[in-house]
């Protein structure tokens, strides 16, 4: 089977709910403090793993407590950590995270994720990857060396799958080199210029990164589930419906469920709902890592729907 490469973000969440976003000067009593592996990178090998798909991670941690708890986190998931460097120059990053009314607000000190040049990631892929593998990637990482591995990584036979989050503009020669590119309804009036309020906004936002290059567009919509276009035809996946407590980690486990159902070839639209649902699942639960579903979970999910 092929395998899920994924460059990107590791990182230390620490997380903490409370009934309300405090106001400038204001301080707040919050509840259910919790110290979570994460980072987006990292979330998306986690939940491809979990989903079933053999999965190497390319990225850094500094050398200290957070860093090694990261990786064993990792690898407890079953996620190859052969080419997560450490760096003794600066820590591990660390995301702060408000959690209120099951959303959340995030700050990343991004640490150990911005040593990881383009030539290194590019020399760690070669390493790791074979053609046919399928490369995820984001933007928690400094975006010359995402944009670097995602051209090599095509010329290279692997199929390319890009988050482009946090969203910035993209340049223009990068867009032929996407294969899929999967964004959320903020990410997507950012990148594409067009808010996706509904049916209709939403294939225009899809149709202009089409035009931009990108192979294939999926977007997210939360409770009004997903919207693709792929080969000129538009598919709409109904949401599932939970009780949300914590959406940190939804889309990363989204995009990393689409991954590893891409290594396994499954039919696009299958995908897609086994996505909606890992993703359904993950808001159930508090946290990052903890929280994203194994496949066993989502398929006894399925069943019941």
């Amino acid at each position: 089977m092929p395998r899920v490469i994924v460059f990107g973000s590791l990182n230390m969440d620490l997380s903490i709910a409370c009934e309300r976003v405090p106001q400038a000067g204001e301080t707040l009593m919050g509840y259910g403090f919790l110290t979570n592996p994460g980072g987006k990178g990292a979330n998306q090998a986690v939940a491809a793993a979990k989903l079933g798909a053999p999965t190497t991670m390319i990225g850094a941690v500094g050398a200290d407590g957070f860093g090694e708890q990261l990786v064993a986190t990792l690898e407890n998931a079953g996620v190859d950590c052969s080419e997560v460097a450490r760096a003794e120059e600066v820590p591990t990053g660390v995301a702060s995270i408000i959690r209120t009314n099951g959303e959340s607000r995030i700050i990343l000190d991004p640490g150990a994720n911005h040593v990881v040049e383009k030539n290194a990631a590019v020399t760690a892929l070669d390493r790791a990857a074979q053609p046919g593998d399928v490369l995820v990637t984001q933007l928690e990482c400094p975006a010359a060396a995402t944009y670097a591995l995602l051209r090599h990584a095509r010329e290279q036979g692997l199929v390319t799958m890009f988050n482009p989050a946090p969203a910035q503009e993209i340049p223009a020669d990068v867009w032929p080199s996407i294969d899929l590119v999967c964004l959320n309804e903020t990410e997507c009036a950012l990148i594409a210029g067009i808010e996706p309020n509904d049916s209709a906004s939403c294939e225009r936002a899809m149709r202009e990164l089409a035009v931009r290059g990108a192979h294939s567009v999926v977007v997210t919509l939360g409770e009004h589930g997903a919207m693709a276009l792929r080969e000129g035809r538009i598919v709409h996946i109904d949401a599932c419906r939970v009780d949300a407590v914590d959406s940190t980690a939804a889309g990363d486990t989204f995009v990393g469920a689409l991954a590893a159902a891409s290594v396994e070839n499954m039919p696009f639209e299958d995908a897609l709902q086994l996505a909606t649902c890992a993703a359904a699942l993950t808001v159930t639960k508090t946290g990052a890592q903890q929280a994203i579903p194994t496949r066993t979970e989502v398929e006894q999910f399925l069943k019941q729907r």
